[in-house]
């Protein structure tokens, strides 16, 4: 509000015309600052948007968890084991075999690796021309080379680059090689190593010299000729006595749905072991119980009324949230119509209260009895059954199957959070267009008085001067009479 800190002159000065047009204002805004105004209702609904937004991400969380308990992954737990992990690890997806074989480690699996002739004196410039880097495959005896089918990289050098300039050349062309310079007091050496190992992973250093000679020992060409080098291996293994061989380290899928590492070379066999591990069931149903509790706890704790403080939660009596929660509440009545296990509680899934049968506690929370699991996983075929439906039936027959539907309802884009979502944007739209003109009113009221104060102040500015000179005039004729 503009201040006009010399009106009131006209009106004797004793007229506070500030506050007369800020309370007139403030008449015009009460609707948006008095309590349960406008503003009070923006940020309300706000907190709202905030809690459901929070809500829909437990949901979403609580279908996760569901879906682990239908995921067939999920129920095909495996463990692996080796009787000496130092020599060989080893790791297995969820549906691998049961198994038990023997693993004898004969060599790791190197990288090519060469070291050129000594070039002297040092730090001078190696020779101008190209130099060619190829990745393949060495065989035979003696060596043969046969390239792969990445394509050749080649490496400009100039008359002034050093070796050390080579091998930062080399290094940026990123060829399948790593360069470094070796000084060993005869002179410069440039070594070389493939990125990868394998026999696969070999390479080819060749040149082309600018002096037409690209063999000798002279220029460039001293980069290739007299180069030491130690050639590429596979890892070379046994399994149960039948050679197998990797390009790394790890043995993948040697043995379907199992990864074993050598790490060292062996001279008895390890054995590795591959189990059913129900272990992650256990993790998985107590994950869902989990995430249920989180959603049902949240909207306890929007809905609760405090009596000691006499204080509603945000949502107390929200008829949305109590549809929510009920919704969800439901879904654990869940009854399977077939299978030895029928609900929740036949796998020890109980409420919190220790009601069971299905039935839910006071706070609605849920705990896994996990005396009451262990003894119904004495048959996992059946909590499977319960939890993801019979094999041959359809995608909604399990208990997890029919919650995963509802939370996957819920956070449809035609769904309860999205039908909130719009009705909350519809009403801060509202609250703010209704805010917005009741702000223009009052602004063009403010206008208004403050003119219309203005207008008289000068008005009887005037007057009191027309007043002054009377009185004066007055004066002066009495004094002359």
């Amino acid at each position: 509000m503009a201040s006009f800190s010399s009106l009131g002159v006209g009106l004797g000065g004793s007229v506070d015309v500030n506050a007369l047009i800020k309370a007139s204002v403030d008449a015009v805004k009460l609707p948006i600052t008095k309590t349960g105004g406008l503003q009070q209702q923006a940020a309300l609904t706000t907190s709202k948007v905030s809690a459901f937004g929070n809500f829909k991400s437990l949901v979403s969380a609580l279908g996760d968890a569901a879906g682990k308990l239908t995921s067939v992954t999920g129920w095909n737990g495996v463990k692996a084991s080796s009787s000496n992990a130092e020599a060989v690890s080893v790791s297995a997806v969820g549906g691998a075999a049961a198994t038990s074989f023997s693993v004898q480690v004969q060599n790791l699996a190197s990288a090519q690796s060469s070291i050129s002739a000594p070039l002297q004196p040092a730090k001078d410039p190696v020779g101008a021309g190209k130099l060619k880097v190829e990745i393949g495959s060495w065989t035979g005896d003696p060596k043969a080379f046969t390239a792969g089918s990445a394509a050749a990289v080649e490496i400009e050098v100039s008359a002034t680059d050093t070796l050390a300039d080579v091998a930062g050349k080399i290094n940026g062309a990123k060829a399948g090689v790593t360069a470094t310079v070796l000084n060993d007091g005869t002179g410069e050496r440039l070594m070389l190593r493939s990125t990868a190992t394998g026999e696969a992973a070999g390479y080819r250093l060749s040149a082309t010299d600018t002096d037409g000679v690209h063999d000798d020992a002279a220029g460039l060409s001293r980069l290739v000729a007299g180069t030491s080098t130690e050639y590429a291996r596979n890892a070379n293994a046994t399994v149960n006595g039948i050679a197998v061989s990797s390009q790394t380290n790890a043995f993948a899928d040697t043995v379907a749905g199992v990864t074993f590492t050598a790490a060292k070379v062996t001279t008895e066999a390890v054995t590795i072991t591959v189990q059913k591990d129900n272990s992650s069931v256990k993790q998985n149903v107590e994950a869902f119980v989990k995430a249920y509790n989180a959603v049902n706890s949240a909207l306890n704790e929007s809905m609760k009324y405090d009596k000691e403080t006499q204080t509603a939660g945000l949502l107390q009596g929200d008829s949305t949230a109590v549809t929510l929660q009920n919704t969800l509440r439901m879904a654990l009545q869940s009854v399977n119509d077939s299978g030895a296990l029928r609900n929740l509680s036949s796998v020890g899934v109980i409420s919190a209260g220790g009601l069971g049968s299905g039935n839910v506690s006071p706070d609605g929370s849920l705990v896994l009895d996990a005396t009451k699991f262990d003894k119904a996983m004495e048959d996992p075929d059946a909590v499977k059954a319960f939890f993801r439906g019979p094999d041959d039936g359809g995608s909604n027959d399990g208990f997890a199957e029919k919650l995963k539907g509802v939370t996957d309802k819920l956070l449809a884009s035609d769904g309860f959070f999205a039908t909130k979502t719009k009705t909350y944007d519809s009403a801060l739209k509202l609250n703010a267009k209704e805010i917005e003109r009741i702000n223009d009113r009052a602004d063009r009221l403010e206008k208004s008085l403050t003119q219309r104060y203005t207008a008289l102040d000068t008005k009887m500015a005037s007057l009191n001067a027309l007043n002054t000179y009377i009185a004066q005039q007055v004066t002066t004729w009495n004094k002359s009479s």
